[in-house]
């Protein structure tokens, strides 16, 4: 009896153990089956962790998250931008899709298996999906953004009533490219969604040459007040802009054809090129340079000395008619107007009467010397065909008289002009030690009263070379002191263009 007992509550105990073991399975099989319907634990969906989520809740996650606002800074201001603004979209059922078949990879019974032991899937990752426009994107960089804080920079200004400019103020700008490109990381980031914004600073822009010639003409009608005849050239020799400007009794001239003036001692820079033209003749015979000329046409540019320009015109250009050969090259350089008559010596005849375009205009209250006659245009396009010769070896010079005027040459013919140490006029309105190559010169009649006055010359600055040919007149008498002062200014004010005040 008392073993069939036993038996019969081992077996119940026994039954009772397969019941409880049958009931935790079932237990275990509900609750897997449970999170089997949801992303398995250690994945990730764009690096957002999804696992144990049905899909529903993982979509909210990622737009939770990726529709947040990118933060922007730009210097101390904060902006906040949707990524709807740029038309980003979650590629949402594709990621899920994709989710799911990480999901499914494992077969529900190896995976209720795997539940059991407690054994974890490995860590994984479903790429992030998007689209976004990067047109609107830099639509509203520019138009929301740019447009809002930037602070574009301030072009120097001439100050009213003087011959200064004002420094200009350097400007700060996004960098539109650049911030779209840290934009575009941090829309599909999940973390670095703050994006300091690339900014360029921008150094102040020039003044144009308008501005400067707008300056210039004050200067001339409302600083000075002069009532003579004023011819005015500019050329800028890296770009080749010009001003050129005429007036007569506060009145513009117009041109063409230009004015003519008496050439005074600035004919001398056709005499010096025309004599080099002629040593490079001699040089091409082997015949080399002497002392003596070396030494007169230094005097004749440096100490403008009419003695030594007669001399190289005799000796060097041509023995019988040293004016009218000078004068034949500056034909042939295209440049009309300008030409020599006759020697400087006193009681020197007229070689030749010229009649030029610029000479013919009956508008002008102006009387040119017969014997030298030239144009601000004209004598600054000879200095710029120096200029460019001894530069490059190209341009007029070169091409006109091929191998008569070499670079080399040019360069001397500077140098000559240089040792023109006058300080006024030109070289009264730039700073000491500014280099300038040039030739002034004036004429007196028999009483010694002035009515010519002039100054043309290449200025070498550290903001740009230029050419400057200044030509005055006065029926009655050009007063030395006003009309160098006027030409001091109107040198200073190009100076300082070229030249701004920095701040």
């Amino acid at each position: 009896m008392r073993k069939q007992g036993t038996f019969s509550i081992l077996r119940w105990l026994s039954l009772g153990l397969v019941f409880l073991a049958l009931v935790l399975m079932i237990f275990q099989l509900i609750s897997f089956s449970r999170i089997w319907a949801n992303f398995p634990a250690g994945l990730s969906i764009a690096s957002i962790p999804v696992g144990l989520l049905d899909r529903q809740q993982a979509a909210e996650r990622l737009l939770e998250v990726y529709t947040h606002p990118v933060e922007l800074h730009y210097n101390n201001a904060v902006i906040q931008m949707p990524p709807s603004v740029v038309s980003f979209e979650l590629d949402l059922e594709s990621m899920l899709a994709a989710a799911d078949i990480e999901r499914t990879r494992t077969p529900f019974w190896q995976g209720f298996w795997n539940y059991l032991w407690g054994r974890t899937s490995s860590p994984t990752n479903v790429p992030l999906r998007s689209s976004f426009s990067v047109e609107r994107l830099k639509a509203f960089l520019k138009e929301e953004v740019a447009v809002r804080y930037d602070q574009p920079p301030q072009p120097a200004q001439p100050v009213p009533g003087s011959v200064n400019f004002q420094p200009g103020t350097p400007g700060t700008v996004l960098d539109i490219d650049q911030s779209a490109s840290l934009i575009e990381d941090a829309l599909v980031s999940n973390q670095q969604r703050v994006v300091n914004l690339p900014l360029q600073r921008q150094a102040p822009s020039t003044p144009t040459f308008q501005s400067l010639e707008i300056l210039l003409k004050q200067t001339v009608l409302d600083v000075q007040a002069y009532d003579g005849v004023i011819g005015f050239y500019l050329v800028d020799l890296q770009t080749g802009q010009e001003i050129s400007f005429f007036y007569d009794q506060l009145k513009m001239v117009s041109v063409p054809p230009d004015i003519a003036f008496t050439a005074s001692s600035t004919i001398k820079i056709p005499i010096m090129v025309s004599a080099f033209r002629k040593l490079g003749e001699r040089r091409l015979l082997d015949k080399p340079l002497d002392e003596e000329t070396l030494k007169n046409l230094d005097e004749m540019i440096s100490k403008s000395n009419n003695q030594a320009s007669d001399w190289v015109m005799q000796n060097v250009i041509d023995p019988l008619s040293g004016p009218l050969a000078v004068s034949a090259d500056m034909r042939t350089l295209g440049l009309q107007n300008t030409f020599l008559a006759g020697y400087f010596y006193t009681g020197a005849p007229l070689l030749q009467v010229f009649r030029t375009p610029a000479n013919q205009r009956a508008d002008v209250n102006i009387e040119q010397d017969p014997y030298s006659q030239t144009t601000p245009v004209e004598i600054g396009m000879l200095l710029q065909d120096i200029y460019q010769c001894a530069e490059t070896g190209g341009g007029s010079l070169a091409a006109i008289f091929p191998e008569a005027i070499t670079q080399a040459e040019c360069q001397q013919m500077i140098q000559y002009l240089k040792n023109d140490r006058t300080p006024w006029l030109i070289l009264a309105g730039v700073p000491d030690g500014t280099e300038v190559a040039h030739k002034h010169g004036w004429v007196s009649d028999a009483f010694g009263i002035i009515h010519d006055m002039s100054d043309a010359g290449i200025v070498f600055t550290k903001g740009g070379d230029y050419v400057l040919s200044i030509f005055l007149y006065h029926p009655v008498q050009l007063v030395f002191e006003p009309a160098n002062a006027l030409v001091a200014q109107l040198s200073q004010a190009v100076y300082n263009f070229y030249n701004l005040p920095q701040k």
